[in-house]
């Protein structure tokens, strides 16, 4: 087997597994669950319509690229979304369904890093830490190393970029940003894509940029920058080595229909779709049809956010007296600091209130001074309903108290 597969680290959720399992809950109270971020809120019926309508295209395999009609509603959307000049990004050239973010992100990463027996200057993939562990995992089986940069408070929990040593630009040839953020919730600003924009071109890297959280936010007038938004605020409308990954997962309570897209430079995309023909993931044509649907329709989405704003509100309020919380620049995150060790506040949390977060510490890597960026703070997903949310706002409000 590739020796690669002993670098990987078990996932978060396997730690987090172990530590439940050393205590017993409370059986009066029930469980709820905030440490997945898997969206609870019902999935938009007129989707699910149409696909159960196209079931009898389960008997035609689908092509790699995607129906052309999927492809150019995609274009469509984010040429809308992030205020693209018209024509810019094509169905055809820039856009490619994929099956979900996650499966994305591993593919493109094993399709972008061009190894080397050099060890000493072996290439380098860059991520934020605290991260989504797919970007770290990716990197160990392409024959990368991960570089991780850390997210912390004095700098709004986006990386300092600034800070990162020119050797270490000259290595990467992959940059993932995960903008707005998970576990964070940061978005990372305009100013600052730009400026990676700038290195890439310096470096020759590729900056690839996660935004499955970009259609959750608070502020209707200022919905999260885009990679690929900023790219063409600069006139870069060939999107020069940018690439962006969006899905159906969050954006409409979608999770399980396994539909996302990757685009940007059609000198990526190209390639990459050489690559899939072989990695053996096309979409099925219902999916496809019911994702057409999905992309087309903004209504679902708003009454989607209006519901995130009232539970992030209502959780705040009972929260902030207690910890350090705040809401987020977007996502449906709460990356709140805590009173004692995250992990021991996890393991104590459920074992009093058999409520379930996500320690910090299970999503990060030690920076060179041996700290974890993720320590001291846990991951909380709103995405139960409202009762629910709140209900485990108020008992974890008194288990902090009784600390």
């Amino acid at each position: 087997m590739n020796p690669d597969l002993q670098k990987l680290q078990p996932y978060p959720f396997e730690k987090l597994a172990k530590l439940k399992a050393e205590v017993t809950p409370p059986a009066e109270l029930e469980h709820i669950a905030l440490s997945i971020g898997e969206p609870k809120h019902p999935s938009p019926e007129f989707v699910m319509d149409e696909f159960t309508r196209n079931l009898d295209k389960l008997a035609n395999y689908p092509t790699t690229s995607g129906l052309p009609e999927l492809r150019q509603t995609i274009a469509d959307w984010a040429t809308r979304r992030f205020k693209l000049e018209a024509g810019t990004l094509t169905g055809e050239n820039n856009v490619l369904p994929v099956n979900g973010t996650r499966e994305a992100i591993f593919a493109f990463t094993q399709a972008a890093v061009g190894r080397t027996a050099d060890t000493e200057a072996s290439p380098l993939v860059v991520s934020p830490n605290p991260f989504y562990q797919i970007y770290e995992g990716a990197a160990y089986l392409s024959g990368a190393e991960p570089y991780y940069l850390s997210c912390v408070a004095d700098n709004n929990f986006v990386p300092d970029f600034d800070a990162v040593p020119a050797d270490v630009w000259q290595r990467c040839q992959l940059l993932y940003l995960c903008s707005p953020s998970n576990p964070t919730g940061a978005v990372t600003d305009a100013k600052t894509l730009k400026k990676l924009i700038a290195l890439s071109d310096e470096y020759d890297f590729i900056v690839a940029s996660d935004e499955c959280y970009s259609e959750i936010y608070f502020d209707e007038e200022q919905p999260p920058v885009g990679l690929l938004e900023v790219c063409a605020q600069l006139g870069r409308n060939d999107y020069k080595n940018c690439i962006v990954f969006h899905s159906l997962s969050k954006r409409s309570n979608l999770p399980g229909l396994r539909s996302g897209f990757v685009a940007g430079d059609a000198d990526l995309i190209k390639p990459f779709l050489s690559y899939r023909t072989y990695h053996g993931c096309a979409m099925s044509l219902p999916t496809q049809l019911a994702s057409i649907a999905a992309w087309n329709d903004e209504a679902h989405v708003l009454e989607n956010r209006d519901k995130y704003r009232a539970k992030f509100a209502a959780v705040i309020e009972i929260l902030e007296p207690v910890m350090d919380v705040k809401l987020p620049d977007a996502s449906f995150y709460l990356w709140a600091g805590t009173p004692i060790a995250d992990d021991k506040f996890a393991q104590g949390l459920f074992e009093q209130q058999n409520v379930t977060v996500l320690p910090g510490r299970y999503v990060s890597r030690e920076d060179k001074t041996g700290e974890l960026p993720g320590a001291g703070r846990v991951r909380m997903a709103l995405v139960a309903t409202m009762d629910e949310c709140v209900e485990a706002a108020w008992r974890i409000r008194r288990y902090v108290e009784s600390l």
